[in-house]
């Protein structure tokens, strides 16, 4: 398989820092279907958007916007989640499975490691959901898949158990890394590269 260009059919807006790069803002602009988690929804309201749904426990909604968009919250108690999960089986449930994640950085880094994280678990259950950040997109990947990228792109591997990592259009050769720091800071050579292996890890290729 090939990744290459990504058109989500639905778009998740976390409760980060509010994307300000053109990419992100793009994919809000042109969803068809948007959910916010919880108090994200409060900057995507004053910004002049009315969102499609917004998922959460409903701590950090605005009480003005609770009562507002009451017919579109969708109030989950669930402590075992994240909004963020929430919000990507909310959209499962609708059938939706290309799902883009903007907002999920900034902020706490706790918060922050736990989201990027999660996108393994999505996989799992046979989603196509992608973190789309200010600085890139980090795709979950298994076994053995292919890239679209350009000459000079940044990329970083990030290893959750994969066996036998090797690439091909890479700088630096990959191997079996026990620390997310081995897989930063590699380079693209070409419009693709591939990442031999058998397991789950996560790519992240930089936009800037």
């Amino acid at each position: 398989m090939k990744y290459e260009h990504y058109t989500p059919e639905a778009v998740i807006l976390a409760n980060g820092e509010y994307p300000s790069h053109p990419l992100p803002l793009q994919m809000l602009e042109n969803a068809e279907f948007v959910v916010c988690c919880d108090g994200a929804a409060n900057e995507y309201i004053l910004r002049g958007h009315t969102p499609d749904a917004i998922i959460g426990d409903g701590d950090s909604l605005s009480p003005e916007y609770k009562e507002l968009f009451s017919l579109i919250v969708h109030q989950i108690a669930d402590q075992e989640t994240n909004d963020q999960t929430k919000a990507v089986h909310f959209l499962q449930k609708k059938g939706f499975r290309r799902i883009a994640i903007v907002g999920a950085t900034g902020k706490r880094e706790d918060h922050t490691l736990g989201n990027i994280s999660l996108l393994i678990d999505y996989m799992k259950d046979g989603i196509e959901v992608r973190t789309i950040t200010d600085y890139g997109m980090f795709i979950p990947a298994k076994d053995t898949q292919t890239f679209a990228s350009h000459p000079g792109q940044q990329v970083s591997i990030f290893n959750f158990g994969a066996k036998g990592l090797q690439g091909e259009g890479l700088v630096y050769p990959l191997s079996d890394f026990t620390n997310w720091w081995q897989g930063t800071l590699n380079e693209a050579t070409a419009n693709e590269f591939t990442v031999h292996c058998t397991g789950e890890y996560l790519v992240f290729l930089a936009s800037i």
